[in-house]
């Protein structure tokens, strides 16, 4: 269908006459001509100028398919557009959409405005510069139709009817050849299917004449078709060898004509007289009011069935001696669950005979609480008949218990109907014996999955959520320079920011359990780095706590962030203090591993190498199995409401797994709990720390700053920022809007801020597009977590500057100035 042209939909003599007309009546050279391979349909005073001269010269014609091209790349259903062409003449083309595909093109022209008077000099040029006859052009120039404005808007509206008009005559004839193909192919198959079925089928009136009969049925007989059309169905060949049955068809067909679904078997002989039996029906079919019209009748060969019916009893023995050859305990049973039989290794399991089994149910071989289980199996196998599988456990003749799996299936008999049970059982003790012994890994394993399912939740909250955040800060900051200190909204304002403050925080913590914040690792010595922490972890855990260091010696250097040591120290010294009541202990301890194989096995997670661990244990309450299973997971918490989040050492959990490492916890009610975090030893040459810059003053600059932000709200308030600390702000919504302005700019631009995550591209991709324009252009990138485009899992290269939302102007300040300098 999807190659129909206009030519094939419509008579285009029609369509040309109809051209004539328009033509005749308006003056206006009117065309149509195909979209697919620009030949023309039809035409109608076409003027001279283009037909002689324009469109026969080569290099002005070039001119000529510029201005189709132009027309055609910018038609849109039901609009005009109009061109004035490089020889200086006006066409104007509508499209002609048929089924959602361009067919066609309606083209008006050429012609001038009235008040656009043709400049014959510029034409006295264009012949001389194409050879043309001068007096001869400069004549047919003269015929080209001048028309107002308003006459033109008004053609045009009468041919974007028209053009309507002819789509809507070729879609109807579109229309029309998708029906009669659908009918012809509908009625190929009705017919292939019939005639090809089979089971004997045909159509009755409902008085029982024949009108339809395939070919199946034909064949079974040796008549024609020819022979049975319009006779009653009782006095066909089908049924002339038995007068029984000819009445029996006469009284099945009165009784179907009143809506009865009629069905019994019948013997019947074929063409060379050979006996079949067949499941014969007359089926009604009635309209919508519920009138019977058609009759049905359907006969299938159940000769085969009947024969197999004769072999069922030989059968029968023959799969009982397979049966008993089988090592398997198997077993059948009736509708009703009692056992019909079983095989040889059946009767030993049990120590029974066949013959004593025959007849019992499970409750009579088995104890109670196992033969409910199999009764309740049977019941749910007979309710739903097929295969089924399951596990459960027997009692064997000794009285020990076993681990078996149940195969079992239903089977039908000699009528066709549900008649019982055939099962058989495996032995899979020793298996079940190996199963337990790794559910623990598989319960391990789940863990993790689910912890990496919250971890990309919490992720993708905390990134929506920090824009929202930048929005309340920024505001309020500025509100509050804006505010006299003796303002009364000032400590409302102090507030809000506080509160925002510890939100960001929060986000913070869930950016650390999905693994998304941004880091910038470094070579360190973790016995260095507790050391520093030592005095603020004291001051943490309070006067009442021993805390008590126990450095590893010769320590191996690990590659991680610094701020992200002390977030494991300080949450899992948090939490140790929360679990000592009163007076206790707690304990930071570092070493050197060398984790081989079997140590790996007994620390599931852990791979063979070598790591630096970190051990944070305490004497306090321990915690019982329930709890210790959830633990990392965000928000568990085992402490009253508003004395903790539950993302303590769910944000200790993500930044051990960001750093490639393993975190274990071992705890019992009243026996404290031991935390071990291992951490990959690093073995590459140790990087050169760079040291920290004192906090920035919040100074800005003259220079100019195109900012891209998609939000909005963050967009507006970054540059009200920016615009305070003095520099020369461009704004921009898209990576789109950004690429325009920076065309347009006439200055320079020397910073980049933008967003790592937009529509239409990435600030990555944005900023080295920009590099084109601005090749010293700095980049500062922001985000409400790290993207791949600028970091990889988290780890943020070197030289890429970025600032994490939500941001101060004080930190954008400081921010800008360091990326600037």
């Amino acid at each position: 269908m999807h190659d129909y042209r206009l030519s094939d939909l419509l008579d285009l003599a029609i369509v040309q006459k109809m051209a004539d007309a328009h033509y005749r009546a308006a003056g206006m050279p009117i065309g149509i001509i195909d979209a697919v391979d620009g030949s023309i349909l039809v035409g109608s005073g076409w003027q001279d100028i283009c037909v002689k001269f324009h469109r026969a010269n080569p290099v002005s014609c070039q001119r000529c398919h510029e201005s189709d091209d132009y027309i055609k790349g910018r038609l849109v259903e039901g609009s005009a557009v109009p061109y004035k062409c490089k020889n200086g003449l006006w066409d104007i083309g509508i499209p002609i959409v048929v089924a959602g595909r361009h067919l066609a093109t309606l083209f008006l022209g050429q012609f001038f405005y009235e008040k656009e008077i043709p400049d014959r000099d510029f034409f006295a040029r264009l012949a001389q510069q194409y050879s043309f006859a001068v007096d001869d052009y400069l004549a047919s120039l003269d015929r080209v139709p001048i028309f107002s404005r308003e006459k033109v808007d008004t053609i045009l509206e009468y041919d974007k009817a028209l053009a309507s008009f002819i789509a809507d005559l070729a879609e109807n004839a579109l229309l029309k050849i998708k029906a009669d193909t659908t009918i012809r192919e509908s009625g190929r198959k009705f017919r292939a299917i019939f005639d090809q079925a089979y089971q004997f089928l045909g159509l009755l009136s409902i008085d029982g004449k024949v009108i339809e009969i395939n070919k199946t049925a034909l064949k079974f007989c040796g008549v024609e078709e020819a022979d049975v059309i319009g006779k009653p169905f009782w006095e066909t060949p089908w049924w002339t060898h038995s007068p029984r049955l000819q009445q029996e068809v006469r009284q099945a067909v009165q009784s179907a004509a009143q809506g009865e679904f009629i069905r019994f078997e019948i013997d019947h002989p074929d063409a060379d007289g050979q006996l079949h039996y067949f499941d014969f029906s007359l089926k009604p079919v009635m309209d919508e009011a519920g009138k019977v019209v058609l009759l049905i009748p359907e006969g299938r060969d159940i000769s085969e069935r009947r024969r197999a019916e004769g072999e069922i009893k030989r059968q029968a023995e023959f799969l009982q001696h397979l049966m008993d050859a089988m090592p398997y305990p198997i077993f059948y049973k009736d509708r009703h669950g009692c056992y019909l039989g079983c095989n040889r290794s059946f009767e030993q399991f049990y120590g029974i005979s066949r013959e004593q089994i025959a007849g019992k149910t499970v409750y009579d071989i088995a104890p109670r609480e196992l033969a409910d289980v199999y009764y309740s199996a049977d019941n749910a196998l007979f309710a739903k008949p097929g295969i089924q599988s399951y596990e459960a456990s027997i009692q064997s003749v000794d009285g020990v218990l076993h681990d078996v799996i149940f195969h079992k299936a239903t089977f039908n008999g000699t009528d066709g109907r549900l008649a019982g049970i055939v099962g058989a059982m495996i032995d899979i003790t020793a298996r079940k014996q190996a199963e337990s012994e790794q559910q623990k890994l598989q319960d391990e394993l789940a863990l993790a999955r689910r912890m990496e399912s919250i971890g990309r939740l919490a992720g993708g909250v905390a990134h929506d959520y920090n824009n929202m955040l930048g929005v309340i800060l920024g505001n309020a900051e500025l509100a509050l320079v804006k505010m006299e200190p003796e303002h009364w909204l000032r400590t409302n304002l102090e507030e809000i920011l506080n509160a925002a403050g510890r939100s960001a925080d929060l986000t913070r913590q869930l950016l650390a359990f999905a693994r998304k914040q941004t880091v910038t690792p470094k070579v360190l010595n973790l016995n260095a780095a507790v050391d520093k922490m030592l005095t603020m972890l004291r001051r943490l855990v309070g006067e009442h706590i021993d805390l008590t260091w126990i450095p590893g010696q010769d320590l191996w250097p690990v590659r991680i962030d610094p701020a992200q040591v002390d977030q494991i120290l300080v949450n899992l010294l948090v939490n140790a203090r929360d679990a000592v009541a009163g007076i206790g202990t707690i304990c930071i301890e570092t070493k050197n591993l060398k984790a081989d194989e079997t140590y790996c096995i007994a620390h599931d997670g852990l791979s063979p190498g070598e790591y630096v661990v970190l051990i944070a244990s305490d004497n306090g309450c321990g915690m019982n199995q329930e709890t210790l299973s959830n633990i990392f997971e965000p928000f568990f918490t085992t402490k009253k409401q508003g004395e903790g989040t539950g993302l303590g050492l769910a944000t200790v959990y993500g930044v051990v797994k960001q750093n490639d490492g393993l975190i274990t916890a071992y705890s019992k009610p009243g026996e404290g709990s031991t935390f071990k975090v291992y951490l990959p030893r690093y073995k590459g040459q140790a990087d050169h720390l760079a040291v920290e810059k004192s906090n920035a003053s919040a100074t800005g600059g003259s220079e100019t700053v195109l900012l891209v932000e998609d939000e909005p709200m963050l967009l507006d308030l970054t540059q009200i920022m920016l615009e305070k600390l003095g520099y020369a702000v461009l704004t921009a919504a898209t990576p789109g809007d950004a690429m325009r302005l920076a065309r347009e700019h006439a200055g320079e631009i020397h910073l980049l801020i933008t967003d790592v995550v937009m529509p239409e591209m990435n600030g990555h991709e944005l900023a080295q597009s920009l590099n084109a324009f601005y090749p010293k252009l700095k980049r500062l990138f922001m985000s409400g977590y790290t993207a791949e485009v600028i970091a990889h899992h988290g780890l943020l290269e070197s030289g890429v500057h970025f600032v994490h939302k939500p941001f101060s102007m004080k930190d954008l300040a400081a921010k800008v100035r360091e990326v600037l300098f």
